[in-house]
């Protein structure tokens, strides 16, 4: 299948809108990065209570300034800027593609204080949302069409460490008709496993959400 050929295989199957990348500028880009350093000190800056509600104040000013701007899915720029961290998604750590083939996907990923769940280790709900978004890359590498997550299963091997570059694989182990069956790891600086997970992916039918 060729890269032509693919956006309207991707198209005939479900009700998926298909997303094109976006090129908002690059103060989108800064937005992003400080938005991130942000949610950082949100869960560990300890100011008095003065400094709160100066915070408090320009974030709400924030909000004010971009809430006219509020734009239905695949309108706004986040999620869609493919050579920004993580695609320019706060929703997700920041992750950069290290591989895109049929044969598996390859992130470098980087945990922050943000995502600490206790004694400065990632918290372990974390971790099925980034194999979640790595499971729907694979399918997309892979070359099928757009599938849902049917179920998903993680065992936490290691504790995964914040302000570390860590690898992230995957690849489809066995696909049968509508099901993908897919697999996933988490691996330290040293190759160690942190945590593996494997799921089953399901093409949409169409009209399908």
């Amino acid at each position: 299948m060729t890269e032509e050929q693919r956006p309207s295989v991707f198209e005939q199957h479900g009700g998926f809108p298909v997303f094109e990348a976006a090129d908002p500028g690059p103060g989108f880009g800064r937005f992003v990065a400080a938005m991130r350093r942000a949610q950082d000190l949100a869960v560990s800056a300890n100011p008095d209570s003065d400094t709160w509600d100066d915070a408090a104040d320009r974030v709400e000013e924030l909000v004010k300034l971009l809430a006219p701007y509020e734009a239905p899915e695949g309108v706004g720029p986040a999620d869609r800027v493919p050579s920004l961290p993580g695609a320019g998604s706060l929703l997700m750590p920041p992750w950069t593609m290290a591989k895109f083939d049929p044969d598996g996907v390859e992130l470098q990923v980087q945990f922050s204080r943000f995502h600490v769940g206790g004694n400065y280790a990632v918290h372990g709900g974390v971790l099925p949302l980034l194999f979640d978004s790595v499971f729907g890359m694979v399918i997309h590498a892979a070359g099928r069409p757009i599938s849902r997550t049917a179920f998903l299963h993680v065992d936490y091997r290691k504790v995964t460490p914040i302000d570390t570059v860590l690898t992230a694989r995957g690849w489809v182990r066995e696909a049968e008709g509508r099901k993908a069956f897919v697999n996933a790891k988490l691996l330290d600086p040293d190759a160690n496993v942190l945590a593996e997970a494997h799921g089953l992916m399901i093409r949409l039918l169409p009209g399908q959400p």
